[in-house]
């Protein structure tokens, strides 16, 4: 039977005079506590000061409290944008974030999996890199948590192809389990995981008509419900790729990288790519790696933008398929050395190679042998049963 249980929210924090360590939720209080609690938290970032874990994990399950209004949720968001979110902050977010989201029992593949995903929010309209990367690492028997939504600012993201390809966005928890014991593949479409945020999506949306960012546009990547023990995070600003590696040590993941690319000035890619300046910072097994990574470090070549331009949903299909059909002559060499470079990352800080360079090459025989494509016609098989 389909689990629908939630982590519930515990803590053994005093804040504000205020004991939470019995509460399942921060709606046991009233109304006027709340509101308070909200409202003092709010001062403290306009004061320029940063929240500690504890008053961030108090701020986040008061913004997901139906209770509180969506003036003091958007103040207190725009107060903590402007002062600029710190690693804790962030960390503390996504920790009350992944409390309160439902559980899909998959703790057996946990330890060994790894997610492999972006922010969004670069503008680039892309080639959807990360899903493809994701179905590669799957084939080589490495567990895949793909988490991720429909598209918000390009015309592709992760649900809509994976959708477009024949694989359940509505999938029961006992078919996902089903799905990694067979195809070492799961992906988690967040509405369905994330029931607290549909008491976030007004503030959002009315931040958003203020073109207005906050922590939310960084935060997918970092509540994944399956809790996989290695990541690689794209994000699409630089200034974001220590901050979160900082973030995702914090809520103790045991390796991984997070990275930005710099096509040209002025141009941001929430990815691994050949094209323009790659900047990484990792975590965990690979804390202390900072700085730029070279594609010439795998033995490959750089490209230009366009090669990874990616369209519609319909276009992402049919580059996917011809990918994974071995019909690579079709498809610009550049895109085929983005994806490898971020395969051989995730197969990197997965532990299946010990290297960079080794990792890249062992995506490239994987696609070349057929095993990717072999994999891909299983993968919608399988769900075409379901």
């Amino acid at each position: 039977m389909e689990s629908n249980k939630k982590r519930p929210f515990r803590t053994s924090l005093k804040f504000a005079g205020i004991d939470f360590a019995c509460a399942e939720s921060l709606n046991d209080f009233p109304v006027a506590t709340q509101m308070q609690e909200i409202e003092q938290l709010t001062n403290t970032l306009l004061d320029k000061e940063d929240l500690n874990s504890g008053q961030a994990i108090v701020a986040a399950s008061l913004i997901a409290s139906p209770q509180v209004d969506l003036a003091a949720k958007q103040a207190f968001l725009i107060a903590l944008s402007d002062k600029g979110e710190t690693a804790t902050e962030v960390a503390s977010f996504a920790a009350a974030f992944r409390k309160l989201a439902l559980d899909p029992d998959v703790e057996a593949w946990a330890s060994q999996a790894i997610d492999v995903c972006g922010t969004g929010g670069d503008g680039s309209s892309t080639f959807n890199i990360s899903t493809a990367v994701s179905f590669i690492v799957a084939a080589a028997g490495v567990p895949v948590f793909k988490h991720g939504n429909r598209s918000i600012t390009s015309k592709c993201g992760s649900a809509d192809l994976i959708e477009g390809l024949g694989i359940r966005l509505d999938a029961p928890h006992e078919v996902l389990r089903e799905s990694l014991k067979e195809l070492n593949f799961c992906f988690f479409f967040a509405p369905a995981f994330h029931p607290a945020f549909k008491e976030i999506m007004p503030v959002r949306k009315a931040l958003a008509e203020q073109k207005r960012r906050s922590i939310f546009n960084l935060l997918g990547p970092l509540i994944n419900p399956g809790r996989p023990a290695y990541q690689l995070m794209g994000v699409f600003a630089q200034a974001w790729v220590e901050p979160i590696a900082g973030a995702l040590d914090e809520i103790g993941l045991k390796a991984g990288l997070v990275a930005h690319c710099t096509p040209a000035e002025g141009l941001n890619l929430d990815e691994l790519s050949c094209v323009g300046r790659n900047h990484v910072a990792g975590f965990g097994s690979f804390r202390g790696r900072l700085g730029d990574l070279r594609v010439e470090e795998a033995s490959l070549t750089r490209c230009g933008l366009d090669s990874l331009r990616g369209g519609d949903v319909d276009d992402n299909i049919r580059i996917l398929n011809l990918i994974f059909n071995g019909q690579h002559e079709e498809v610009p060499e550049g895109l085929i050395n983005s994806i490898l470079l971020n395969a051989g990352a995730a197969f990197w800080i997965a532990g299946r190679s010990g290297n960079l360079k080794s990792g890249v090459e062992l995506a490239r025989k994987l696609l070349e042998s057929g095993s990717a494509g072999q994999w891909l016609k299983k993968a919608q098989s399988f769900y075409s049963n379901k």
